[in-house]
């Protein structure tokens, strides 16, 4: 890789790998449409999660995430709609009525992928967190005399991207897994869908107390 401007891949290549092994809203995202609809709905929202990677990859390689960065305003609108919007997603499954649940489990095609796949983007394109992580972390990993940056900028990316694809799909198919098998029990399953919901509204309100 060192072709390509890129140093220390391997290391490169093992901090992603525990950073999705880390919970946050994007995996407590795929959990909770995993629990709710399925591993078809799960795998759609880890497409989604890769979808957003790929818009941060890309501002990254052509400077747009370190304009945000550096832009105490831009920083903080995205840091509010982040949380707002996790908090917006906890509380309508929170809220969400028992009938509409249950119907969920004894009819699994009814399920609008669309709509959890850009609901999947949108949580992660609005996580500040990640705009930091790619902007604090990715040059590390780039020669200073690199004569292609951009390049290994959008290499990293796609590693990332590949690597955290292949890890939130194999959560989706598990969590997936374990909620058809307690599809038999509507009562529990509503019950883990309101703990995710709880979940997203603790990682919004966190998101939003955040100083930085």
């Amino acid at each position: 890789m060192e072709q390509f401007g890129i140093i220390h891949f391997g290391l490169f290549c093992l901090a992603v790998m525990l950073l999705n092994a880390t919970p946050g809203p994007d995996t407590a995202y795929i959990v909770g449409r995993s629990i709710a609809q399925g591993r078809t709905a799960g795998l759609i929202s880890a497409l989604g999660i890769s979808v957003g990677c790929l818009f941060h990859a890309f501002a990254s390689a052509f400077g747009l995430t370190a304009i945000i960065a550096t832009s105490a305003l831009a920083f903080t609108i995205i840091k509010l709609a982040g949380g707002a919007y996790l908090i917006y997603l906890g509380v309508r499954m929170l809220f969400s009525k028992p009938a509409v649940l249950i119907a969920r489990s004894t009819e699994p095609e009814r399920r609008p992928l669309q709509k959890i796949f850009w609901q999947a983007v949108l949580t992660n394109i609005l996580n500040p967190k990640v705009v930091l992580f790619f902007l604090s972390f990715f040059p590390q990993f780039v020669s200073t005399d690199a004569n292609h940056k951009t390049s290994a900028f959008l290499l990293l990316g796609a590693t990332f991207v590949l690597m955290s694809t292949l890890w939130n799909s194999g959560t989706a198919f598990l969590a997936g897994t374990l909620a058809r098998r307690a599809s038999q029990n509507p009562r529990y399953k509503l019950w883990l869908e309101r703990f995710v919901g709880t979940a997203f509204v603790g990682l919004g309100i966190k998101l939003l107390l955040t100083k930085h």
